[in-house]
């Protein structure tokens, strides 16, 4: 990579907004196995837009719950720590999303991709012991970010790679290195780097197209689902191509692809809940 693509990336992904401090904070605690309710009820009613959200989702038909909530407090009760967490990460997600872009770049289907690909390796997590389901939904959540860079500061690039992609049925991550010079997953992993999310996760979105490089767990998770997101056509980030499961993937998913969809218990529920997550 040349020196002014480098300065190039760098000055994009440092345009992003940060990701809010409440939702770290919220991240934080729900690691600590010392956290209590209480604590996680006070980071989130300092958040006003965390706070009418995490109600919203908490009183929508998708958990048809007997009462009405109305409180924070009784919405960690109910949801528990993990559900609460999931949607506090969305919530900073989707209100980093840029709401227009020049690449035209369909940021509703690629919201909805993501949402899903985040459910379903949250889902595929329990097949393994050495991964945390929550590192596994974070890291679906925001395996594609770096696309929504791509199509808010490099436009011109990105649409034309999106065109070049669906054009030839190639790769996207191919196509944008032949208009860009690099892909959207070098500049994703830079950004969650910036974020301060933990190295695996850093490595995993870096190295999503070179499965032999990087075979932990957690990329296990995210890899098949996102296949799966896009093979069950989940939403659209872009990108027609699916991709086999690597042998080390495969072994650790029970199966090959069209296998470990096979074993899912209603897969339709996860795109359900994708679409709960996506109207927040």
């Amino acid at each position: 990579m040349s020196p002014e693509l480098s300065q190039k990336l760098a000055s994009a992904v440092d345009g992003m907004p940060a990701f809010p401090k409440s939702v770290q904070s919220i991240l934080a605690l729900t690691r600590d196995v010392n956290c209590t309710p209480k604590d996680l009820v006070q980071v989130i009613d300092k958040d006003p837009v965390v706070t009418v959200k995490v109600l919203r989702a908490v009183n929508s038909a998708y958990y048809s719950l007997p009462k009405q909530i109305t409180s924070v407090n009784h919405a960690v009760v109910y949801l528990g720590f993990n559900t609460i967490k999931n949607l506090a990460l969305c919530i900073a997600a989707i209100g980093i999303l840029p709401q227009h872009n020049s690449a035209e770049f369909d940021v509703n289907s690629y919201l909805l991709h993501s949402l899903s690909t985040a459910v379903l390796a949250k889902k595929l997590a329990a097949r393994l012991d050495d991964v945390d389901p929550m590192d596994c939904f974070i890291g679906g959540l925001l395996h594609d970010f770096g696309k929504v860079v791509c199509a808010q500061f490099m436009p011109t690039e990105f649409k034309q790679a999106l065109q070049l992609s669906l054009a030839q049925n190639t790769s996207l991550h191919e196509a944008l290195r032949h208009t860009l010079g690099a892909d959207h997953a070098i500049i994703g992993a830079m950004l969650v780097e910036k974020w301060r999310f933990a190295p695996d996760l850093i490595h995993t979105i870096a190295h999503q197209f070179d499965p032999p490089a990087h075979n932990s767990a957690l990329f296990a998770c995210v890899f098949t689902a996102n296949q799966i997101s896009k093979k069950l056509s989940f939403g659209f980030a872009g990108n027609p191509c699916v991709y086999p499961l690597s042998p080390p993937v495969a072994k650790m998913m029970g199966g090959t692809l069209d296998e470990v969809i096979l074993s899912l218990n209603d897969v339709n529920a996860a795109f359900e809940e994708a679409k709960l997550f996506a109207q927040i």
